[in-house]
């Protein structure tokens, strides 16, 4: 892609999610998310390939179908209230239709089938964005209307969130759909706690953000898309791929490692909320993701494939590693010490 258009396109998303972060008025928040939606679409097909065309026009028509409910939403909660501010949304309907819109943009069950599709015809670059960045302004809106959503309507989209993550993501053998069924899964864990502790979601958003930022660009730097590939990368990069190991076992959330800390914490808010058989649901379902984490880690640092593949074994290369997986692994596994003051601070 030529750098200037690239150069455009970023900005661009860092303009769409600026104008929605920022904003008080549902149009305004509608027309950044437009923004965010067109400025995506080059860089999902951007290597012209027939998987990323059609991985762009199902994202467009997912996301324009998500951004015709918002409207619909905020003129609907204007109508009966004469109110156009984000925070003010009370119209019971208004606030369903609101919850099912963003669940539609986020990839929350059961809204999510378009979610791994489109990951899958994406290249790794592209797939970090669609995973974090692109779930930044949806999440702000969720942030901004947390006191005025339906809590059953998203209570039940979260356990089938944690559930269907977990499920649909064990028996695939492309790290992509992986990683979508993995952020479908942490989706649950966020919507489970948003109408109870805003805050707390947002702090489980950037955490898992942070650790999935990691896992992708340790791929894109070993190169590999398939679990057969990543098999043998232990033998080009064995230090990172110690690191990724770790870096699944923190995604999974396992102690002592950064993301134990969000699950630990949503899951204290819950039982304080006197929610215990929803906190013991997900954190069963929680398991499920377990199974092809661990699955992952054990492809990338503990066997060998037990079968002949067609990819050379190379021994030690001395290609430099970006600084920022360095920053990003290091700092999704040691970020545990310092949770009694993230406690104090939500």
């Amino acid at each position: 892609m030529n750098p200037q258009a690239k150069l455009i396109f970023v900005l661009s998303l860092m303009l769409g999610t600026t104008i929605t972060m920022s904003s008080n008025h549902w149009v305004m928040a509608w027309t950044g998310l437009e923004i965010n939606t067109l400025a995506i679409l080059p860089m999902i097909s951007k290597s012209h390939h027939p998987r990323a065309i059609e991985a762009a026009t199902k994202y467009f028509l997912i996301q324009a179908a998500a951004s015709t409910l918002v409207l619909f939403s905020s003129m609907n909660n204007a109508w009966y209230t004469g109110q156009w501010d984000i925070t003010q949304l009370t119209h019971p309907l208004s606030c369903l239709i609101l919850t099912t819109a963003i669940a539609m943009k986020l990839g929350l069950a059961p809204f999510h089938f378009w979610f791994p599709e489109v990951l899958q015809g994406s290249s790794l670059t592209t797939g970090l964005l669609l995973s974090t960045a692109m779930k930044l302004p949806p999440m702000t809106l969720l942030y901004m209307t947390s006191q005025s959503l339906d809590s059953t309507t998203l209570t039940l989209m979260a356990i089938l969130s944690a559930a269907m993550g977990g499920w649909m993501g064990l028996n695939q053998t492309q790290i992509r759909k992986i990683m979508a069924f993995s952020s479908i899964s942490h989706l649950g864990w966020m919507a489970a706690i948003m109408v109870y502790n805003p805050k707390l979601a947002l702090l489980n958003f950037y955490l898992y953000s942070l650790m999935t930022a990691a896992v992708f660009l340790t791929l894109n730097s070993i190169k590999v898309l398939k679990l057969s590939t990543i098999m043998t990368a232990w033998a080009k990069t064995p230090a990172l791929s110690a690191m990724l190991m770790l870096t699944l076992l923190s995604l999974a959330g396992l102690p002592p490692l950064t993301g134990f800390l969000p699950k630990w914490l949503v899951i204290q808010e819950l039982t304080k909320q006197n929610m215990a058989p929803m906190a013991t649901a997900i954190s069963l379902l929680s398991l499920l993701g377990l199974f092809f984490y661990l699955r992952l880690a054990y492809c990338a640092t503990i066997t060998l494939p037990p079968h002949t593949t067609n990819h050379m074994k190379r021994w030690h290369t001395n290609k430099p590693v970006n600084t920022w997986v360095a920053i990003l692994t290091a700092t999704s596994i040691m970020l545990l010490p310092i949770s009694p003051m993230i406690a104090v601070i939500i």
